[in-house]
């Protein structure tokens, strides 16, 4: 029997009504947490008063328009994490009794992950309709505190991170190209010193993205500066940027997607490029990986070429070159895990 203690948390649904307060606290809003729950606004209210009046506390103020945790809200709030993940846990240990016949699945990937990863996706339900599917699009910033906080079952990184105990599993090349329009002087130039790049207008992504760190780590190798004339937030912004004539990127060459206006966009030929980089699924070194998870895993191994590569990397113009090419041969052996720090 359940203590007196915790017989409180027991009565009034108080389940719904803590789901409602984590939304609440985590935007400090009704009127957000209303809207991404789906429910009223008086409705999350009213279970906030009702949360209030059952336990005796209040848990919000507001001050002006904002609103603020009491104490109590702070106390109830760290509670709360530490009950939704314990729920967490046990969803994952029914879903490996229940195998493939249902569970969830949950990843998260970085931006340019986006372009092949729902085709994977939908690809793994496909087989198995009754999984659930969770997919998270963050820069590598927010897949490195993702993964710090364990809030997915996998992940998927171009650059793994090296500051903590992981996983990785390859995946598919990431070959990173330089991308300019296709009327762009250097466009028919062939074998470019990499150093004709410090006078060319460079379009950034923002801080705390995977693809600014590698063309940082590529200006810095060489020795010079980009000459950054805009940072955008969005490999889709950095395209149209592209196009509309305001300078050159190193982008995923996955950026060009399906989109039929991207045959506009030409690979300049850099001499060290294209930065040959992999696809890893990465999970934090200890963890029980779900049935799920270990099926979707086999399952990309087994099906990412015919999948992604085949379909979206040899649908953009234009042909990929020969290192391009090589990567990819290397990357048809069978990948095995590895541990790093």
């Amino acid at each position: 029997m359940p203590t007196s203690a915790v017989r409180r948390f027991l009565r009034h649904g108080m389940l719904p009504q803590l789901a409602v307060f984590e939304a609440v606290s985590r935007h400090s809003s009704f009127t957000r947490a209303a809207e991404e729950l789906h429910l009223a606004q008086p409705t999350v209210s009213t279970q906030i008063r009702k949360l209030s009046d059952t336990l005796g506390l209040p848990l919000f103020e507001q001050i002006g328009k904002r609103v603020y945790l009491t104490a109590a809200g702070a106390a109830l709030r760290a509670g709360c994490g530490d009950l939704f993940s314990a729920f967490g846990r046990i969803e994952d240990s029914l879903a490996g009794l229940r195998g493939l016949e249902g569970g969830r699945l949950r990843l998260a990937v970085s931006t340019t992950g986006k372009y092949f990863a729902p085709r994977l996706l939908a690809a793994f339900v496909g087989r198995h309709p009754k999984v659930e599917v969770c997919l998270q699009i963050h820069n590598r910033e927010g897949l490195i505190d993702r993964l710090a906080h364990n809030a997915d079952d996998l992940y998927i990184f171009a650059n793994p991170p090296i500051e903590q105990e992981v996983v990785c599993q390859p995946i598919l090349p990431n070959p990173m190209v330089l991308f300019a329009r296709t009327d762009h002087p250097l466009a028919k130039r062939r074998r470019i010193p990499f150093a004709e790049l410090a006078s060319e207008p460079y379009l950034m992504r923002e801080p705390g993205s995977g693809t600014r760190m590698v063309a940082c780590e590529q200006f810095d190798r060489h020795g010079i500066a980009p000459r950054v004339r805009m940072e955008l937030s969005t490999n889709e912004a950095i395209t149209q940027a592209i196009l509309a004539g305001l300078g050159v990127s190193l982008l995923s060459r996955y950026t060009l997607g399906l989109e039929p206006e991207q045959r506009a966009l030409a690979v300049l030929d850099i001499e060290g490029l294209p930065v040959e980089r992999q696809w890893q699924f990465v999970y934090p070194v200890g963890k029980q990986v779900a049935p799920v998870a270990r099926a979707f895993m086999d399952f990309v191994r087994a099906e990412a070429k015919r999948l992604v590569r085949d379909d979206l990397g040899h649908a953009a113009a234009p042909e990929p070159d020969a290192a391009i090419v090589g990567a990819q041969a290397r990357a048809r052996l069978a990948p095995r895990e590895v541990a790093s720090r």
